[in-house]
């Protein structure tokens, strides 16, 4: 039987090399398995202006990560072309979890608006989750002589691109809420685009415009004041916002269901394991107690779903607009 040396009797010159292998060796591990992440600053691209609900979404989402993590999310704004700018930087971003984009339904809209995009949105990117889904409401001035849906279809056939809905921008939340009234409706209601959701709420409000699908929570206090007339909420089903208020589809129009959603996605080639954790991280948060009532003060309804379902989700959306822009015949290039 062989006997082994002591290390402690060993030259001193084989120990130190020894020594000085394994330390190689874990250095080697460490560097391939890199730092645990995040080790640094998350970047959220928002492809809006500051203070839009998008906005606002996606400092919430970070605002989670970071009481998860310790780690700053830092939120770049980055406006233009109906969110397409933003995107477009945020799919050319490397893919290791440290660039998100914050996107809404323009975003599912997009290969059927523009025959050139800087990105495809099927290719260029992962979902991480849907975050929150919002209600808007189908309100008209007072001077239109209806007071539910099927008052208002019935006008605009009696009297055919006479009425006008307001939207804050071709291609849009609004404006594709508007297009998929006429669709389902038979009707043809002439979309007139606004700088913004606030400018064209401000026409609807001055006559300008006869017909808005406007966000609650501006138009709200609009309603209760008498300066607009409510008609319904756009959503599946009534907010608790203004519960007294039917949906479109129960009262008048079968079928219609219209809810402005607001997602995270990371770009293509992101590792599963990092969205994995995003992922978890963020539906936790979304569903705490505490982001639940601010969200619902917003109109929000939290979602936090999976990867997988998000990613469902935007198959859907997509097919459902191209079929929407084919038939109102909307080119926004």
């Amino acid at each position: 039987m062989r006997s082994r040396t002591p290390p402690s009797l060993l030259p001193a010159a084989l120990l130190l090399a020894m020594l000085s292998g394994l330390i190689s060796s874990a250095s080697a591990q460490t560097r391939a398995a890199g730092p645990a992440y995040p080790a640094k600053p998350i970047r959220i691209i928002v492809p809006y202006a500051p203070g839009g609900p998008t906005d606002i979404l996606a400092r919430a989402a970070g605002q989670s990560l970071t009481e998860a993590w310790g780690q700053q999310v830092i939120i770049d704004n980055r406006p233009g072309a109906s969110g397409n700018v933003g995107t477009a930087a945020a799919a050319k971003a490397p893919p290791d979890g440290y660039t998100l984009n914050a996107v809404g339904i323009s975003f599912s809209a997009a290969p059927a608006l523009y025959s050139r995009l800087a990105f495809d949105p099927a290719r260029d990117f992962v979902p991480v989750t849907l975050l929150a889904t919002v209600n808007n409401i189908l309100a008209i001035h007072p001077s239109l002589p209806a007071t539910n849906v099927k008052q208002l279809i019935g006008l605009a056939k009696a009297r055919p691109g006479e009425l006008t809905f307001a939207s804050g921008g071709s291609g849009g939340a609004q404006h594709l809420a508007g297009e998929l009234f006429n669709s389902l409706a038979g009707i043809r209601m002439t979309h007139v685009p606004y700088k913004g959701s606030a400018p064209g709420l401000t026409a609807l409000i001055g006559g300008e415009v006869t017909v808005g699908f406007s966000d609650m929570l501006i138009t709200r206090p609009h309603v209760r004041s008498g300066r607009l007339r409510a008609l319904a909420v756009t959503g599946a089903s009534r907010s608790e916002l203004l519960p007294e208020l039917p949906t479109i589809a129960e009262s008048g129009l079968p079928g219609y269901a219209f809810s402005t959603w607001f997602g995270l996605l990371a770009p293509a080639g992101t590792p599963a394991d990092i969205v994995g954790r995003l992922n978890a991280e963020i539906a936790r948060g979304l569903k705490s107690p505490a982001m639940k009532e601010r969200l619902s003060g917003l109109g929000a309804e939290p979602v936090g779903n999976t990867s997988g379902q998000f990613s469902q989700f935007l198959r859907t959306e997509m097919a459902k607009w191209a079929k929407v822009v084919k038939s109102a015949g909307i080119r926004d290039d």
